[in-house]
């Protein structure tokens, strides 16, 4: 749980600001996210391997690249 105090002679737009900071470096929101929905655990290994086979080409490609 994000939790942000409120400083002395601080505005309410950089606290808002240094909350938002918080809740993204925590991972509340992606967390959230992703058990939107239920996606089985033989689901999750084929997007897994299709995500890591992307990855590979974008690293050979950019390789090839430079």
């Amino acid at each position: 749980m994000a939790l942000v105090v409120l400083r002395s002679g601080e505005s309410q737009d950089s606290l808002l600001k240094r909350f938002r900071k918080k809740v993204v470096k925590s991972g509340v929101l992606s967390t959230v996210r992703r058990k939107r929905w239920y996606i089985s655990k033989s689901e999750q290994r084929r997007m897994e391997k299709k995500k890591a086979a992307r990855r590979i080409k974008r690293r050979t490609f950019t390789k090839e690249i430079e």
